[in-house]
């Protein structure tokens, strides 16, 4: 079963327009995360609440076998 490599969290802006931060690893095994071109990213409660999770799943997709050894 292939994991998910990319996760994607909403946010507002600045402005309060609806806008999405995105989650991914890398191909160097490094987590990533992009923000709203030029923009802050403003979170409540909830979406740091997803953020965390996001950034939780990243690291354990990161670390599963079939990743490290390019298997599935």
């Amino acid at each position: 079963m292939a994991g998910q490599d990319e996760w994607s969290v909403g946010c507002r802006d600045l402005a309060g327009r609806r806008r999405d931060l995105t989650v991914f690893v890398s191909s160097e095994d490094k987590i990533v995360i992009v923000a709203p071109p030029g923009e802050a990213a403003v979170l409540g409660p909830l979406e740091v609440g997803r953020l965390r999770a996001a950034l939780r799943d990243a690291v354990v997709a990161m670390a599963s076998p079939a990743r490290r050894t390019g298997t599935e």
